[in-house]
Protein backbone atom coordinates (compact mmCIF):
# COMPACT_ATOMS: atom_id res chain seq x y z
CA UNK A 1 0.00 0.00 0.00
CA UNK A 2 1.10 3.46 -0.79
CA UNK A 3 2.48 6.03 1.91
CA UNK A 4 -0.63 8.21 1.32
CA UNK A 5 -2.80 5.58 1.93
CA UNK A 6 -1.48 4.21 5.11
CA UNK A 7 -1.36 7.62 6.78
CA UNK A 8 -5.49 7.94 5.55
CA UNK A 9 -6.23 4.43 7.15
CA UNK A 10 -4.07 4.97 10.62
CA UNK A 11 -5.07 8.65 10.85
CA UNK A 12 -8.80 6.79 10.79
CA UNK A 13 -8.06 4.47 13.20
CA UNK A 14 -8.68 1.49 10.87
CA UNK A 15 -5.91 -0.23 11.27
CA UNK A 16 -6.68 -3.23 13.15
CA UNK A 17 -2.96 -4.49 13.98
CA UNK A 18 -1.94 -0.61 15.40
CA UNK A 19 -4.89 -0.83 17.79
CA UNK A 20 -4.01 -4.37 18.88
CA UNK A 21 -0.69 -3.75 19.53
CA UNK A 22 -0.88 0.12 21.34
CA UNK A 23 -4.83 0.54 22.11
CA UNK A 24 -6.40 3.66 20.89
CA UNK A 25 -3.11 5.51 21.77
CA UNK A 26 -3.45 8.27 19.77
CA UNK A 27 0.68 8.88 20.41
CA UNK A 28 0.94 5.21 18.54
CA UNK A 29 -1.04 6.33 15.11
CA UNK A 30 1.30 10.03 15.55
CA UNK A 31 4.55 7.82 15.65
CA UNK A 32 3.41 5.46 12.32
CA UNK A 33 2.69 8.35 10.59
CA UNK A 34 5.63 10.57 11.44
CA UNK A 35 8.24 7.76 10.41
CA UNK A 36 6.03 7.46 7.25
CA UNK A 37 6.49 10.78 6.43
CA UNK A 38 10.22 10.57 7.38
CA UNK A 39 10.45 7.58 4.55
CA UNK A 40 8.82 10.09 2.31
CA UNK A 41 11.68 12.77 2.69
CA UNK A 42 14.44 10.46 2.41
CA UNK A 43 13.17 7.54 -0.10
CA UNK A 44 10.26 9.39 -2.28
CA UNK A 45 6.65 9.85 -2.21
CA UNK A 46 4.07 7.33 -3.71
CA UNK A 47 6.06 4.48 -2.96
CA UNK A 48 4.42 1.07 -1.90
CA UNK A 49 5.82 0.49 1.98
CA UNK A 50 5.10 -2.18 4.09
CA UNK A 51 5.20 -1.32 8.18
CA UNK A 52 6.85 -3.27 10.80
CA UNK A 53 7.23 -4.24 14.61
CA UNK A 54 9.57 -5.77 16.52
CA UNK A 55 9.49 -5.05 20.42
CA UNK A 56 12.89 -4.73 22.83
CA UNK A 57 13.33 -7.63 25.68
CA UNK A 58 13.70 -8.16 29.37
CA UNK A 59 15.20 -11.01 30.84
CA UNK A 60 13.10 -12.03 33.29
CA UNK A 61 15.38 -14.85 34.58
CA UNK A 62 18.42 -17.16 33.72
CA UNK A 63 21.24 -14.45 34.40
CA UNK A 64 24.73 -15.40 31.78
CA UNK A 65 22.83 -19.31 30.84
CA UNK A 66 22.03 -19.17 27.31
CA UNK A 67 25.43 -18.56 26.31
CA UNK A 68 26.70 -21.88 28.10
CA UNK A 69 23.72 -23.74 26.39
CA UNK A 70 21.66 -22.76 29.89
CA UNK A 71 17.73 -22.26 30.33
CA UNK A 72 16.28 -18.12 30.46
CA UNK A 73 13.15 -16.47 30.76
CA UNK A 74 12.57 -13.23 28.68
CA UNK A 75 9.80 -11.35 27.74
CA UNK A 76 9.26 -8.84 24.89
CA UNK A 77 8.16 -5.83 26.39
CA UNK A 78 5.94 -2.51 25.34
CA UNK A 79 8.33 -0.76 23.84
CA UNK A 80 9.68 -1.21 20.56
CA UNK A 81 11.33 -0.43 16.99
CA UNK A 82 9.17 0.46 13.70
CA UNK A 83 10.28 0.38 10.42
CA UNK A 84 8.37 1.57 6.96
CA UNK A 85 10.08 0.56 4.27
CA UNK A 86 10.09 -0.67 0.38
CA UNK A 87 11.81 -2.70 -2.01
CA UNK A 88 14.31 -2.05 -3.90
CA UNK A 89 14.94 -3.52 -7.51
CA UNK A 90 18.80 -2.86 -7.38
CA UNK A 91 19.62 -5.04 -4.36
CA UNK A 92 21.46 -2.60 -2.13
CA UNK A 93 20.16 -2.03 1.45
CA UNK A 94 19.42 1.28 2.60
CA UNK A 95 18.54 1.97 6.30
CA UNK A 96 18.27 5.31 8.05
CA UNK A 97 17.55 5.18 11.92
CA UNK A 98 16.32 8.12 13.44
CA UNK A 99 18.99 10.05 15.02
CA UNK A 100 22.12 8.31 12.69
CA UNK A 101 23.52 8.15 9.55
CA UNK A 102 21.99 6.42 6.50
CA UNK A 103 23.65 2.68 5.73
CA UNK A 104 23.86 1.73 2.82
CA UNK A 105 25.16 -2.28 1.96
CA UNK A 106 26.06 -3.79 -1.04
CA UNK A 107 25.44 -7.36 -1.41
CA UNK A 108 28.68 -8.50 -2.64
CA UNK A 109 30.35 -7.01 0.42
CA UNK A 110 28.55 -8.61 3.37
CA UNK A 111 30.49 -12.27 2.76
CA UNK A 112 33.10 -10.79 4.76
CA UNK A 113 32.87 -9.37 8.20
CA UNK A 114 36.49 -7.40 7.84
CA UNK A 115 34.31 -5.23 5.63
CA UNK A 116 32.34 -3.06 8.56
CA UNK A 117 33.81 -1.90 11.53
CA UNK A 118 32.40 -4.04 14.68
CA UNK A 119 29.81 -2.13 16.65
CA UNK A 120 27.75 -0.16 14.08
CA UNK A 121 24.47 -0.50 12.55
CA UNK A 122 26.25 -1.72 9.28
CA UNK A 123 27.67 -4.18 10.41
CA UNK A 124 24.56 -5.35 12.40
CA UNK A 125 22.88 -4.95 8.73
CA UNK A 126 25.08 -7.36 6.90
CA UNK A 127 25.28 -9.72 9.31
CA UNK A 128 22.06 -10.21 8.93
CA UNK A 129 22.31 -10.65 4.92
CA UNK A 130 25.11 -13.26 5.54
CA UNK A 131 23.56 -15.00 7.77
CA UNK A 132 20.64 -15.17 5.51
CA UNK A 133 22.71 -16.27 2.70
CA UNK A 134 24.04 -18.78 4.81
CA UNK A 135 21.09 -19.96 5.43
CA UNK A 136 19.93 -20.56 1.76
CA UNK A 137 17.49 -17.70 1.94
CA UNK A 138 16.87 -15.13 -0.91
CA UNK A 139 18.18 -11.45 -0.08
CA UNK A 140 17.11 -8.26 -1.67
CA UNK A 141 17.29 -4.69 -1.48
CA UNK A 142 15.04 -2.57 0.21
CA UNK A 143 15.22 0.99 1.65
CA UNK A 144 14.10 1.58 5.16
CA UNK A 145 13.30 4.34 8.00
CA UNK A 146 13.41 3.06 11.42
CA UNK A 147 12.38 4.58 14.41
CA UNK A 148 12.87 3.35 18.23
CA UNK A 149 11.64 3.68 21.84
CA UNK A 150 14.22 0.84 22.47
CA UNK A 151 17.08 2.88 23.58
CA UNK A 152 20.84 2.37 23.21
CA UNK A 153 22.21 1.47 26.61
CA UNK A 154 18.89 1.17 28.37
CA UNK A 155 19.21 -2.64 28.81
CA UNK A 156 16.08 -3.76 26.54
CA UNK A 157 18.37 -5.23 23.70
CA UNK A 158 18.33 -2.12 20.91
CA UNK A 159 20.93 -3.99 19.35
CA UNK A 160 18.78 -7.15 19.13
CA UNK A 161 15.81 -5.55 18.09
CA UNK A 162 17.40 -4.04 15.10
CA UNK A 163 18.78 -6.94 13.96
CA UNK A 164 15.38 -8.98 14.07
CA UNK A 165 13.51 -5.92 12.74
CA UNK A 166 16.41 -6.61 9.14
CA UNK A 167 15.44 -9.84 9.13
CA UNK A 168 11.92 -9.66 9.42
CA UNK A 169 11.37 -7.25 6.50
CA UNK A 170 14.14 -9.94 4.46
CA UNK A 171 11.69 -12.48 5.70
CA UNK A 172 8.81 -11.01 4.43
CA UNK A 173 9.84 -9.17 1.36
CA UNK A 174 11.68 -12.04 -0.20
CA UNK A 175 10.97 -15.26 1.51
CA UNK A 176 7.07 -15.00 2.05
CA UNK A 177 7.46 -14.61 5.62
CA UNK A 178 7.95 -18.17 5.79
CA UNK A 179 11.09 -18.54 8.23
CA UNK A 180 10.35 -18.73 11.63
CA UNK A 181 10.67 -16.32 14.96
CA UNK A 182 13.23 -18.71 16.21
CA UNK A 183 15.57 -18.78 13.13
CA UNK A 184 15.39 -15.11 12.69
CA UNK A 185 16.47 -14.89 16.21
CA UNK A 186 20.03 -17.27 15.14
CA UNK A 187 20.48 -15.51 12.50
CA UNK A 188 20.55 -12.02 13.96
CA UNK A 189 22.73 -13.70 17.02
CA UNK A 190 25.30 -14.63 14.34
CA UNK A 191 25.48 -11.13 13.07
CA UNK A 192 25.82 -9.46 16.75
CA UNK A 193 28.76 -12.45 17.35
CA UNK A 194 30.24 -12.52 13.99
CA UNK A 195 30.28 -8.70 12.44
CA UNK A 196 29.42 -6.48 15.21
CA UNK A 197 32.30 -8.55 17.82
CA UNK A 198 29.43 -8.51 21.07
CA UNK A 199 29.83 -12.46 22.21
CA UNK A 200 26.07 -12.43 23.42
CA UNK A 201 24.03 -15.54 23.82
CA UNK A 202 20.73 -15.92 21.87
CA UNK A 203 18.31 -14.68 24.31
CA UNK A 204 17.81 -11.69 23.69
CA UNK A 205 17.03 -11.68 19.59
CA UNK A 206 14.55 -15.36 20.37
CA UNK A 207 12.91 -12.62 23.02
CA UNK A 208 12.38 -10.03 20.30
CA UNK A 209 11.78 -11.99 17.78
CA UNK A 210 9.29 -14.74 19.50
CA UNK A 211 7.29 -12.08 21.91
CA UNK A 212 5.02 -12.58 24.94
CA UNK A 213 6.87 -14.67 28.45
CA UNK A 214 8.84 -17.33 26.60
CA UNK A 215 11.25 -20.09 28.54
CA UNK A 216 14.03 -20.85 26.59
CA UNK A 217 16.32 -24.20 26.50
CA UNK A 218 19.59 -23.74 24.62
CA UNK A 219 20.83 -27.79 25.22
CA UNK A 220 20.60 -27.90 21.29
CA UNK A 221 21.87 -24.43 20.09
CA UNK A 222 20.87 -25.34 16.59
CA UNK A 223 17.18 -26.40 17.91
CA UNK A 224 16.79 -24.57 21.01
CA UNK A 225 13.46 -25.63 22.98
CA UNK A 226 11.03 -22.71 23.12
CA UNK A 227 7.99 -23.08 25.23
CA UNK A 228 6.16 -19.56 25.35
CA UNK A 229 4.24 -18.95 28.71
CA UNK A 230 0.54 -17.83 29.36
CA UNK A 231 0.67 -15.63 32.24
CA UNK A 232 -0.16 -11.97 32.45
CA UNK A 233 1.89 -9.71 34.98
CA UNK A 234 -0.72 -6.63 34.32
CA UNK A 235 -3.61 -9.06 35.77
CA UNK A 236 -1.46 -10.45 38.83
CA UNK A 237 -1.29 -6.64 39.49
CA UNK A 238 2.72 -6.14 38.50
CA UNK A 239 4.23 -3.70 36.36
CA UNK A 240 7.94 -4.34 35.35
CA UNK A 241 9.84 -1.77 36.04
CA UNK A 242 13.39 -1.24 34.46
CA UNK A 243 15.91 1.39 35.62
CA UNK A 244 18.63 2.82 33.96
CA UNK A 245 21.32 3.89 36.13
CA UNK A 246 22.94 5.92 33.33
CA UNK A 247 26.30 3.79 34.02
CA UNK A 248 28.84 4.18 31.25
CA UNK A 249 29.30 0.63 28.79
CA UNK A 250 32.61 1.85 27.58
CA UNK A 251 35.49 -0.58 27.60
CA UNK A 252 33.09 -3.46 29.19
CA UNK A 253 33.64 -6.02 26.82
CA UNK A 254 36.51 -7.96 28.35
CA UNK A 255 33.73 -8.17 31.83
CA UNK A 256 31.47 -9.19 29.94
CA UNK A 257 33.08 -11.87 28.08
CA UNK A 258 35.09 -13.18 31.00
CA UNK A 259 31.61 -14.33 31.98
CA UNK A 260 31.48 -17.50 29.60
CA UNK A 261 35.07 -17.86 29.08
CA UNK A 262 35.72 -18.32 32.71
CA UNK A 263 33.00 -21.15 32.73
CA UNK A 264 33.61 -22.63 29.93
CA UNK A 265 37.42 -23.07 31.23
CA UNK A 266 35.38 -24.75 34.31
CA UNK A 267 33.57 -26.88 31.67
CA UNK A 268 36.95 -27.21 29.89
CA UNK A 269 37.94 -29.05 33.21
CA UNK A 270 35.19 -31.98 33.04
CA UNK A 271 35.82 -32.09 29.04
CA UNK A 272 32.95 -30.12 27.95
CA UNK A 273 32.63 -27.19 26.01
CA UNK A 274 30.44 -25.61 27.85
CA UNK A 275 28.69 -25.81 31.55
CA UNK A 276 25.12 -27.55 30.30
CA UNK A 277 25.26 -31.23 32.24
CA UNK A 278 27.74 -29.68 34.97
CA UNK A 279 26.48 -30.83 38.18
CA UNK A 280 26.98 -29.00 41.51
CA UNK A 281 27.95 -32.60 43.37
CA UNK A 282 31.01 -32.25 40.65
CA UNK A 283 32.04 -29.07 41.28
CA UNK A 284 32.19 -29.07 45.03
CA UNK A 285 33.85 -32.80 44.57
CA UNK A 286 36.74 -31.17 42.14
CA UNK A 287 36.52 -27.89 44.21
CA UNK A 288 40.51 -27.73 45.13
CA UNK A 289 41.60 -28.70 41.42
CA UNK A 290 39.53 -25.98 40.03
CA UNK A 291 40.45 -22.99 42.29
CA UNK A 292 43.41 -24.41 41.08
CA UNK A 293 42.98 -24.78 37.63
CA UNK A 294 40.34 -21.40 36.85
CA UNK A 295 40.46 -19.46 39.62
CA UNK A 296 38.07 -18.64 42.33
CA UNK A 297 35.87 -16.60 40.38
CA UNK A 298 35.29 -19.20 37.83
CA UNK A 299 33.84 -21.97 40.47
CA UNK A 300 31.63 -19.24 41.87
CA UNK A 301 30.37 -18.27 38.51
CA UNK A 302 30.16 -21.64 37.40
CA UNK A 303 27.90 -22.90 40.55
CA UNK A 304 25.60 -19.49 39.67
CA UNK A 305 24.91 -21.31 36.37
CA UNK A 306 24.16 -24.60 37.83
CA UNK A 307 21.50 -23.09 40.50
CA UNK A 308 20.45 -20.36 38.45
CA UNK A 309 19.46 -23.24 35.35
CA UNK A 310 17.53 -24.84 38.37
CA UNK A 311 16.04 -21.26 39.31
CA UNK A 312 14.71 -21.11 35.95
CA UNK A 313 12.99 -24.33 35.72
CA UNK A 314 11.31 -23.28 39.05
CA UNK A 315 9.98 -20.00 37.72
CA UNK A 316 8.76 -21.15 34.62
CA UNK A 317 6.73 -23.58 36.70
CA UNK A 318 5.50 -20.82 38.77
CA UNK A 319 4.15 -18.61 36.71
CA UNK A 320 2.50 -21.09 33.97
CA UNK A 321 0.74 -22.21 37.47
CA UNK A 322 0.36 -18.39 38.28
CA UNK A 323 2.22 -18.73 41.65
CA UNK A 324 2.96 -14.84 41.85
CA UNK A 325 4.81 -15.19 45.02
CA UNK A 326 7.14 -18.02 45.04
CA UNK A 327 7.93 -16.59 41.06
CA UNK A 328 8.72 -13.46 42.69
CA UNK A 329 10.89 -15.37 45.67
CA UNK A 330 12.96 -17.23 43.15
CA UNK A 331 13.83 -13.70 40.99
CA UNK A 332 15.00 -12.71 44.59
CA UNK A 333 17.34 -15.34 44.92
CA UNK A 334 18.56 -14.71 41.48
CA UNK A 335 19.59 -11.24 42.12
CA UNK A 336 21.79 -12.44 44.79
CA UNK A 337 23.46 -15.01 43.53
CA UNK A 338 24.14 -12.26 40.18
CA UNK A 339 25.55 -10.16 42.63
CA UNK A 340 27.33 -12.74 45.11
CA UNK A 341 28.62 -15.37 43.32
CA UNK A 342 28.09 -14.03 39.26
CA UNK A 343 29.39 -10.94 40.11
CA UNK A 344 28.83 -9.00 37.41
CA UNK A 345 27.08 -5.76 39.06
CA UNK A 346 29.73 -3.96 39.02
CA UNK A 347 33.17 -3.71 37.48
CA UNK A 348 36.19 -3.87 39.22
CA UNK A 349 38.11 -1.47 36.42
CA UNK A 350 35.98 1.64 38.07
CA UNK A 351 35.06 0.49 41.56
CA UNK A 352 34.15 4.40 41.57
CA UNK A 353 30.73 3.49 40.14
CA UNK A 354 28.76 1.46 41.15
CA UNK A 355 25.08 2.95 40.00
CA UNK A 356 23.35 -0.77 39.43
CA UNK A 357 24.28 -1.57 43.57
CA UNK A 358 23.26 1.79 44.33
CA UNK A 359 19.64 0.96 42.87
CA UNK A 360 19.59 -2.61 44.17
CA UNK A 361 19.99 -1.09 47.42
CA UNK A 362 17.63 2.16 46.85
CA UNK A 363 15.24 -0.25 45.58
CA UNK A 364 15.38 -2.88 48.45
CA UNK A 365 14.48 0.05 50.88
CA UNK A 366 11.47 1.01 48.89
CA UNK A 367 9.95 -1.85 48.02
CA UNK A 368 11.45 -4.98 50.59
CA UNK A 369 8.08 -6.70 52.84
CA UNK A 370 5.96 -5.21 50.06
CA UNK A 371 5.85 -8.97 47.77
CA UNK A 372 7.99 -7.27 45.22
CA UNK A 373 11.23 -8.74 43.57
CA UNK A 374 14.06 -7.04 42.35
CA UNK A 375 17.47 -7.86 40.04
CA UNK A 376 20.33 -7.18 38.00
CA UNK A 377 19.00 -6.81 34.44
CA UNK A 378 20.81 -8.01 31.40
CA UNK A 379 24.42 -8.36 31.36
CA UNK A 380 25.31 -6.16 33.78
CA UNK A 381 28.52 -4.60 35.04
CA UNK A 382 26.81 -0.76 34.43
CA UNK A 383 23.14 -0.01 32.76
CA UNK A 384 19.98 -1.37 34.30
CA UNK A 385 18.31 -3.07 36.99
CA UNK A 386 14.99 -4.93 36.97
CA UNK A 387 11.91 -4.68 39.39
CA UNK A 388 8.76 -6.44 39.88
CA UNK A 389 6.39 -3.71 41.31
CA UNK A 390 2.97 -3.66 42.59
CA UNK A 391 0.72 -1.56 40.31
CA UNK A 392 0.01 0.40 43.56
CA UNK A 393 3.98 1.48 44.34
CA UNK A 394 4.65 1.50 40.65
CA UNK A 395 4.10 5.74 40.62
CA UNK A 396 6.23 6.52 43.95
CA UNK A 397 8.97 4.01 43.28
CA UNK A 398 9.64 5.26 39.49
CA UNK A 399 9.77 8.82 41.27
CA UNK A 400 12.16 7.75 43.59
CA UNK A 401 14.25 6.21 41.34
CA UNK A 402 14.09 9.32 38.59
CA UNK A 403 14.96 11.53 41.58
CA UNK A 404 18.32 9.61 42.14
CA UNK A 405 19.27 8.41 38.70
CA UNK A 406 17.63 11.45 36.22
CA UNK A 407 14.12 11.81 34.84
CA UNK A 408 12.95 9.01 32.81
CA UNK A 409 15.28 6.82 34.24
CA UNK A 410 12.64 3.89 35.93
CA UNK A 411 10.51 2.74 32.62
CA UNK A 412 7.09 1.32 33.78
CA UNK A 413 6.68 -1.61 31.00
CA UNK A 414 4.07 -4.47 30.57
CA UNK A 415 4.69 -7.76 28.67
CA UNK A 416 3.76 -7.66 25.03
CA UNK A 417 2.26 -11.00 23.93
CA UNK A 418 3.44 -10.32 19.86
CA UNK A 419 6.64 -10.61 18.62
CA UNK A 420 8.19 -9.76 15.55
CA UNK A 421 5.37 -8.45 12.97
CA UNK A 422 4.63 -7.14 10.08
CA UNK A 423 1.35 -4.77 10.36
CA UNK A 424 -1.66 -5.28 8.10
CA UNK A 425 -3.43 -2.81 6.61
Amino acid sequence: MKTGEWIRQIESGAVADIVRLYGKDAAARERYIDAIRAFEKQYGTDRDVALFSVPGRSEILGNHTDHNRGCVIAGAIDRDIIAVAARREDGEIHVLSEGYRESRILREKCADPKNYLPGRSDALIAGTVAAFLRGGYEVGGFDAYTTTQVLKGSGLSSSAAFEVMIGTVLNHFYNRGEISAPLLAQFAQYAENVYFGKPCGLMDQMACAVGGFVFMDFGDPAEPKIDPISFSLTDAGYILAIVNTGGSHSDLTDDYAAVPAEMKKVASYFGREVLRGTTEEELLANAAPLRRAAGDRALLRALHYVRENARVLSAAEALRGGRVQEFLTTVLASGRSSFEYLQNVYTVKNTAEQGLSLALAVTEGALGGHECAWRVHGGGFAGTIQAFVRRDLASAYAALMDSIFGKGACMLLSIRAEGATRIHP
